[in-house]
């Protein structure tokens, strides 16, 4: 048992609450009761912990744990609120890092074997971004190797399972991040999306997931799938997501490619709803197939929900050019960049889908990469700025089936309804990759459960520099959705384990 400070006597037990459930409060609750001195960020530490004692050898979601490192964190903490140094509304509040970012002291596995336990020698933007806010930094969230693919599996820690039904993937690559997100294993989320690495994994596990526009975070280094690769939060909620959004994206000059200005408070004014705001809704956006037709009607209630809400609300067909070619040019280049150095041999121990997409990205001339990143991104980009001159916003279903069966790439013959999936773990998300492509701010929230009682996510997407009114729409969809469902569902689902 991870050794938890005991109270202090001058804090007072805040309401009716136990130990386990402070873990389920907001980050923006959290600094409430810190500032009353109601709560104590090392109580919150402890509550975390003790979730992940009772539910990590059922999920997977962890690589490593820094208990000492956190415990030190979180005395600090309570330290600086009652002196009234705190550094920020953040400070206190425990957070993961997915383990392809560098964290200074730790090990950047990245899902591989083979990858070493030599730590870090610096801390990623992000990461120190974080820090300097305060954040009780908890551990290393699992993932895929390399983040090649959309599920919760790797050859290093095997598989990161949906804690709706343990049968399932969490999603990926992001996976121990929306599993510790849903469980309340840590408060604030840092993940990773360069096809939907965040977005995926949110809406298989019913959380909140953002992937910013490009350059808003911050990157170092800079992923082997260049501006595709988007850096970003997982949390429950939008607040909670918008707020964690506004510490990471502050400057850092050893990304040359990023915004580097200081971003705006993207927790505040989230309350100006959605009344007036054109949205687009999109069921395939001109080439997606064989839909689950639950993924459909959860659209059709985010769709619902915005003119309830005061939006104007059209169905929009974007004609879209499937970009899938472009995806698979600068992925499988990129995936033949990180492998580039290791052997034959060292590449057999690796996820075999990964070797494969590596080979053939051996085989992309550069003149195709060229392309890709240019004439075929900027056509792609061009479209969707013309759909936003009519629109402000779009949404569409976020992944074309609920979680797949743990362990598999591709679902089996007749899952959800479909006859046959493809070879390619991306087809099974085609609304993803577009707008990692684009570069454009897309959010997953949940919008209820499929027949199964798995979660389903709605997509709302932005154009470039948009982060703030994507946020404000998925927080004002949120708070329209019916009263408690989501909330009593994972209530439910906490005592079940």
């Amino acid at each position: 048992m991870f050794p938890v400070a005991t109270r202090s006597s001058d804090l007072p037990l805040y309401g009716e609450l136990v130990m386990a459930e402070l873990a389920s409060m907001s980050a923006l609750a959290l600094s409430a009761a810190y500032r009353a001195r109601e709560l104590s960020p090392v109580e919150v530490l402890g509550s975390c912990l003790e979730r992940i004692e009772r539910f990590e050898p059922k999920v997977n979601a962890f690589v490593v744990l820094d208990r000492e490192g956190a415990l030190t964190a979180a005395r600090a903490s309570e330290l600086r609120w009652r002196r009234g140094e705190q550094l920020g509304p953040a400070d206190g509040v425990p957070a993961t890092i997915k383990d392809n970012i560098a964290w200074h002291g730790l090990p950047t596995r990245q899902g591989s074997l083979l990858t070493t336990e030599t730590p870090a020698a610096f801390d990623a933007p992000a990461v120190a971004r974080l820090k300097e806010a305060g954040c009780v930094l908890l551990g290393k969230t699992t993932m895929p190797e390399f983040g090649w693919k959309g599920v919760g599996d790797s050859p290093l820690t095997g598989i990161t399972r949906n804690p709706w039904d343990l049968s399932r993937t969490s999603g990926g690559s992001s996976a121990g991040a929306a599993v510790a997100a849903l469980l309340g294993m840590g408060i604030l989320h840092l993940g990773t999306d360069g096809a939907g690495s965040i977005r995926i994994p949110a809406s298989f596990c019913g959380v909140v997931g953002f992937k910013p526009s490009y350059g808003a975070v911050p990157s170092y280094p800079l992923s082997a799938m260049g501006g595709l690769a988007h850096v970003g939060p997982l949390a429950r909620t939008v607040a909670e997501a918008a707020l964690m959004l506004s510490i990471i994206g502050r400057p850092d000059h050893r990304d040359p490619t990023a915004w580097n200005e200081i971003p705006p408070g993207f927790h505040e004014g989230l309350d100006k709803g959605a009344r007036g705001l054109r949205v687009g809704c999109s069921v395939d956006l001109g080439y997606a197939e064989h839909l689950d037709p639950e993924a459909i009607s959860g659209l059709r209630r985010a769709a619902d929900r915005f003119h309830a809400l005061g939006a104007f609300v059209e169905d929009v067909n974007p004609e879209l050019d499937d970009p899938k070619d472009v995806l698979a040019t600068l992925w499988e280049a990129g995936a033949a960049l990180i492998l580039r150095s290791f052997s034959d041999q060292d590449r057999s121990r690796c996820d075999p889908g990964m070797a494969g997409a590596a080979k053939r990205g051996e085989e992309v001339d550069g003149a195709s990469v060229i392309e890709a990143i240019t004439p075929k991104r900027i056509a792609l980009s061009a479209k969707l700025n013309q759909l936003f001159e009519r629109y402000d916003l779009l949404i569409t279903p976020q992944m074309a089936t609920t979680a797949l069966p743990a362990g598999m790439d591709t679902p089996p013959p007749g899952f959800a309804a479909r006859k046959e999936w493809g070879t390619d773990w991306i087809d099974w998300s085609p609304f993803t990759y577009p707008f990692n492509i684009a570069q454009l701010p897309a959010i997953s929230v949940p919008c209820g459960f499929d027949r199964e009682g798995l979660p389903i996510g709605v997509q709302i997407v932005g154009p470039m520099r948009a982060d703030a009114l994507v946020l404000r729409a998925a927080h004002a969809l949120e708070a329209a959705m019916p009263p408690g469902a989501i909330d009593k569902a994972k209530a439910d689902l906490l005592a079940s384990f």
